[in-house]
């Protein structure tokens, strides 16, 4: 080949390479700054599409434009009354000024470090100023009293200011921190809160103490119930047992009153019916009186007397 074709393809070569380094491009999640031996040149770059640069000489920093995720590491913080409690966070933030966070913090991993000492710094600020009561409750609502025992158990005191309002507190004291770093803060919030394990240990076994003693309370009305009830059923009992006796004892009279009636009737005709009723009468008498084992003395003027001493004739 020759001198001049291979100086045209050497600079076409050449050409392909500065036209790919001569632009880049950005979608609607990102956002650029360029540099020049590593200082920022021009205004940032955070409208999507093709954007132009230098080849060689121009570098381009990106940068996320979405919301991005901070997540607090697990603190023990003390309270304003001295408790101890573990306090877990977390916070959304964003990039507002790329050229400002790239002469600040670089990149986000920077981003990251400087944003752990500002919020759990101003956790730590916003927990010791306040009480545990204020950091666990949002606001003063009356509580719902379902049995009356539990009026003094379930008494709330009331709060000044609330998690809710603390949570503004941190969000808003970090934000002005972070005012000339180029990011804003979007959203604080506590994800978790509890008492140390000491701590937690005695609450527990006061709560398990309190449950008891209710439990205790709801057996010993269960129990008073229970008897009132007992005795409300012996006393229908006896009383439905009485009636039933009364009417069973009346019916039983009235029958031997009807019984008797007809046996006058039917035996009352006659000398010979009259005599036969006498000693059927007589007759149920002497086997209801006596069996086998049973000794008697009868005096001559007797009716059983009378009748044995026919039977024998």
């Amino acid at each position: 080949m020759s001198k001049r074709k291979i100086s045209s393809i050497v600079l076409v070569v050449v050409l392909v390479i500065l036209s790919f380094n001569s632009y880049f491009v950005l979608d609607e999640t990102q956002q650029a700054i360029v540099t020049q031996f590593g200082k920022p040149v021009g205004e940032p770059r955070t409208s999507p599409g093709v954007n132009f640069k230098i080849p060689f000489l121009h570098k381009v920093q990106f940068f996320d434009k979405r919301y991005l995720e901070w997540d607090g590491d697990r603190n023990q913080v003390p309270t304003k009354d001295k408790k101890f409690i573990f306090i877990d966070t977390y916070a959304r933030w964003e990039i507002t000024n790329p050229l400002q966070f790239f002469i600040r913090l670089r990149d986000e991993r920077s981003a990251q470090s400087r944003l752990d000492d500002i919020l759990d710094g101003e956790t730590r600020n916003a927990i010791a100023s306040h009480d545990l009561l204020d950091i666990v409750r949002s606001s003063n609502r009356e509580p719902e009293i379902t049995e009356e025992f539990l009026e003094e158990i379930e008494v709330l005191q009331d709060i000044s200011v609330g998690r809710d309002k603390i949570e503004e507190i941190v969000l808003e004291k970090a934000n002005q921190r972070t005012a000339d770093l180029g990011v804003r803060i979007l959203d604080f919030r506590f994800k978790r809160m509890n008492y140390v394990d000491d701590v937690r240990d005695r609450v527990y076994d006061r709560m398990i103490s309190e449950r008891n003693r209710i439990a205790d309370q709801f057996r010993s009305e269960g129990q008073g119930k229970a008897r009132v009830i007992e005795g409300n059923k012996e006393r229908d009992l006896a009383e439905i047992q009485s009636e039933a006796f009364r009417e069973a004892e009346e019916i039983k009279g009235e029958a031997d009153a009807e019984a008797t009636e007809i046996y006058a009737s039917a035996y009352n005709k006659n000398r010979q019916s009259i005599e036969l009723y006498k000693f059927l009468r007589t007759m149920e008498s002497f086997e209801k009186s006596m069996d086998e084992k049973t000794s008697i003395i009868l005096s001559t003027d007797s009716e059983f007397f009378r009748y044995l001493r026919k039977l024998n004739q």
